[in-house]
């Protein structure tokens, strides 16, 4: 199975290859350390490797498979954990200089202690855009384009997923930083729904939106990633086998939203976005037309929200040594801390209001999910990260990148992005699906029918070349 390519495994067949004893768990870490070697040079998706460390527990793994009748069923498999969550014995830095001199952390954060559990074999830190607020993740670079970024703040986790250095990745999200490197990537992000995950161990941004969740290369990978990371270990077997027999989505009635997510977007995300919804109407699902006003009022208030929890959060760094904070980061730090608690509390009140409007939308309709594009552009060049849209308008990285996404931090409810086409430069476009909180498996299950049906998960990069 290695011998066919890293670029095409995916989690839930190396899970089930390693079960069955048809591959080991050693030859797969192997053989991912050979593609880090080839990749890495370029691509810059980890912060630390722990090959060693990742040996040993890959040595244990196939030990365990020979003599259990019930392996743990990530027994075995790589993954990368973003430089936000605690690892025991290891430094989470967060690609920040204030993190410079941070302690060892005596225990892993809960949802790396759930993974470990489950058997994951922790290969290694992914790079994060410092202290996870931003959407460029230097000096990590898109695997489709190493000219290109791969979004953020967990791009990372995304890069060396879809460089095949490992088979999934946590993430987190606070606006869109799982869901955006995802799109931008080519992969699968899963934002559970707020309060879902639990956090013990995450060095936070804005408490009341952070949410942690899996990037992987396809769905089924996202959802068994996923229960582990929920604690949910038992039932992700059980859950694979629905998905195999999932074929159609009669029954499903799905949103397609318009105007707030089609406003100064790219004509190819747009192109591929119709086209998606298109597949969805011929997969059986009744696909109706819909709007939700209060979509802009969502985006802005979860950006006051992240703006003021976060410089509440660093306001002694911002005082006293700004000048370890980069230039980014601190001016968004700085533009949380002139707004007023009025502001917040406003922000705040327009969130319960906003939770409101969209249950409504959902109830109303009868609505299973609503589907927007993941963001409003492709993958934007590393050296010049400024979105150029039709109408002659410009937006920097961070509005361009999260205008589309951080709408549903506010809401809280959980969305899924699954790869949906290409563009002109044949760089990815992502497709979103929202669902009801707390139903993140039903979510799972409409969009792993339209990726099976549609087909772009298949789809790689070309080999890494060396720039």
């Amino acid at each position: 199975m290695i011998g066919e390519g890293l670029e095409t495994l995916t989690m839930t067949r190396a899970m089930r290859a390693l079960r069955d004893g048809n591959i080991s768990a050693v030859a797969l870490l192997r053989a991912m350390y050979e593609q880090y070697l080839r990749t890495e040079p370029t691509l810059h998706s980890w912060v630390e490797l722990y090959e060693q460390e990742a040996l040993a527990q890959a040595v244990v793994a196939d030990r365990r498979i020979k003599v259990t009748s019930n392996p743990p069923p990530l027994l075995g498999i790589p993954i990368g954990v973003k430089d936000i969550f605690d690892i025991a014995g290891k430094v989470t830095r967060c690609n920040s200089a204030l993190r410079e001199n941070a302690k060892v952390a005596h225990r892993d954060a809960e949802v790396v202690h759930r993974l470990r559990k489950a058997g994951a074999v922790l290969f290694g830190k992914t790079v994060t855009q410092e202290l996870a607020a931003g959407v460029i993740s230097a000096p990590a670079r898109n695997p489709w384009n190493p000219e290109r970024i791969p979004g953020g703040s967990s791009g990372g986790s995304a890069a060396s997923v879809v460089a095949g250095t490992s088979l999934g990745a946590i993430g987190s999200d606070t606006g869109g930083s799982i869901r955006i490197p995802a799109s931008l990537t080519g992969s699968v992000g899963l934002k559970p729904t707020w309060g879902r995950i639990d956090l013990r161990g995450t060095f936070p941004l804005a408490a009341s939106l952070d949410t942690a969740g899996p990037i992987t290369r396809t769905v089924a990978d996202a959802a068994a990633m996923y229960l582990a990371m929920a604690n949910r270990m038992g039932e992700i077997w059980a859950r694979l086998d629905e998905l195999d027999e999932a074929r159609d989505l009669r029954g499903v009635r799905i949103g397609v939203l318009a105007s707030w997510f089609k406003e100064r977007a790219q004509h190819d995300v747009l192109s591929a976005f119709d086209v998606a919804c298109d597949q969805l109407a011929s997969l059986g699902a009744e696909v109706v037309p819909c709007d939700w006003p209060d979509a802009a009022a969502a985006n802005t208030s979860a950006m006051v929200i992240s703006r003021v929890e976060s410089a509440a959060l660093h306001h002694r760094a911002l005082r006293d040594e700004p000048e370890r904070i980069g230039l980014d980061v601190r001016q968004r730090l700085e533009i949380g801390a002139l707004l007023s608690g009025d502001t917040y509390l406003r922000a705040c009140q327009a969130r319960h209001a906003i939770k409101t409007s969209i249950s409504d939308v959902f109830d109303q309709l009868r609505l299973d999910a609503v589907v927007v594009p993941t963001t409003s552009v492709t993958a934007l060049p590393a050296d010049d990260p400024i979105a150029r849209h039709p109408d002659g308008t410009i937006e920097s990285a961070g509005e361009a990148l999260t205008r589309f996404t951080m709408p549903w931090n506010a809401t809280g409810q959980p969305v899924i992005s699954v790869p949906c086409g290409f563009d002109s430069d044949d760089l990815p476009i992502g497709f979103s699906f929202a669902g009801r909180p707390d139903h993140e498996l039903a979510l799972c299950r409409i969009a792993h029918v339209y990726e099976q049906a549609a087909g772009w998960y298949l789809r790689r990069p070309a080999p890494v070349q060396e720039m």
